[in-house]
């Protein structure tokens, strides 16, 4: 089957992959971001797309937001505090983090009015159940879901905004802190760019040190399957990007000839591939890549799985591509420790990338029941530390906003 997938994939890079392209910074030792900037067929940012409707063709909520556009958080919670003091908020999101984000600006709102009460409910769908989820929800006059924390710009783009389900809210505060203003910011708003990065078990003798290394002969990485998060296989799709593809040929011109000449036939077999696609001069490299780590990895529903073998002793040799939060959960024992993990671009003189990088993006929902209290929780988790703060506390998780990046580290 994973066979099939990889001549699948090769294929339909025809009509969605030549245009990769990655406009976020990535931490050192990653690729650029992926799955929020990145659209198939072109190399516009998903929300460059959208024209502001005329005042007239404004939903309700679209309404609310262009004021609240202009408003500041305290402004904003003041808002918050009127509509939704007493009342139920539900949220629904990527990361159950949103659960401990939401008790925060309860206590946020609460140094401006004692008083304020708010009972919450935040939902993580698993298997990219997410947009079904809000899909079936939109189709209500008064939703469930006050706001969502969102990944994967692609489908964002098809499934949520051009079918109006969901509606980007700007913070007036954090566009100030990134030079900008709502209306002149293109995209949606993204609340940090996460790093998966490439991670062994360290018990045994075995190292990693070149990107190559992670598709060589017998090895099976953990990987989430890229059925179950898409922004994995839009990882794969930007690695046909010409400076990606370059990335990959100065890894393997680092190997020693035996290791190359393992791989030497699979990527002399793509050059056509590559050049019937229409990728730059090191395109069979990223091709090569490709079709190795589709056909080898070891698929996984999710990356909390693939840390918990990662991190026990008896996992000795083996390695997966996870984001580094997972680490936040391991309770130390004899045979459990992050201390059985490496961070393979972190070894000395590692080549190629170390893994790579995505956005998680905030957005109201439409026919949201709380659209006030919604945009104040945006705010609050996009201009404040102690919003940032659900994720900050992990590295490899980075806020959009400079001050709150700068304040976190």
């Amino acid at each position: 089957m994973k066979r099939i997938v990889s001549l699948l994939l090769a294929i339909t890079m025809a009509l969605t992959l030549a245009a990769c392209g990655g406009t976020g910074t990535a931490a050192p030792g990653t690729t650029g971001e992926t799955g929020g900037s990145e659209t198939p067929d072109d190399k516009e940012d998903p929300g460059d797309t959208e024209e502001t409707p005329a005042p007239e063709n404004l939903t309700d909520t679209q309404k609310i937001i262009q004021e609240a556009q202009g408003m500041t958080l305290g402004e904003l919670a003041k808002k918050a505090i009127e509509e939704s003091n007493g009342q139920m908020f539900y949220g629904v999101g990527n990361s159950s983090r949103g659960a401990t984000a939401l008790p925060l600006f309860i206590d946020y709102l609460k140094t401006i009015d004692p008083s304020y009460t708010m009972e919450f409910e935040w939902q993580q769908p698993k298997n990219n159940k997410i947009f079904d989820q809000l899909t079936a929800d939109s189709l209500k006059e008064t939703g469930t879901f006050a706001m969502t924390l969102i990944q994967d710009g692609n489908q964002i783009e098809s499934k949520m905004t051009q079918t109006g389900i969901l509606d980007t809210f700007i913070p007036k505060d954090w566009a100030e802190a990134n030079g900008t203003t709502a209306k002149e910011h293109e995209g949606y708003l993204p609340m940090q760019t996460l790093n998966k990065i490439f991670m062994y078990n360290n018990t045994g003798s075995k190292t990693y040190d070149n990107c190559w290394d992670f598709v060589a002969e017998g090895e099976h990485g953990l990987f989430m399957d890229i059925d179950s998060e898409v922004v994995g296989k839009n990882f794969l799709y930007m690695l046909t990007r010409d400076d990606y593809s370059a990335m990959l040929k100065e890894a393997f011109e680092a190997l020693a000839a035996e290791e190359q000449a393992y791989f030497t036939p699979t990527i002399d077999e793509m050059a056509s591939e590559a050049e019937s696609l229409g990728l730059g001069a090191d395109g069979k490299y990223a091709l090569a890549w490709i079709k190795l780590w589709v056909g080898s990895y070891n698929a996984q529903t999710d990356d909390g799985p693939i840390c918990n073998t990662l991190v026990d002793q008896s996992a000795t040799d083996q390695f997966g591509l996870l984001v580094y939060s997972k680490l936040r959960a391991v309770e130390e024992s004899a045979s459990v420790s992050r201390n059985n993990v490496t961070v393979a671009a972190y070894n000395d003189g590692y080549a190629g990338m170390g893994g790579f990088g995505y956005s998680h993006y905030l957005f109201v929902t439409d026919n949201t029941p709380l659209p006030w209290t919604a945009c104040a929780f945006i705010a609050y988790l996009t201009c404040t530390a102690d919003g940032f703060s659900a994720w900050g506390k992990d590295i490899g998780g980075y806020s959009s906003n400079p001050e709150v990046y700068a304040e976190n580290e």
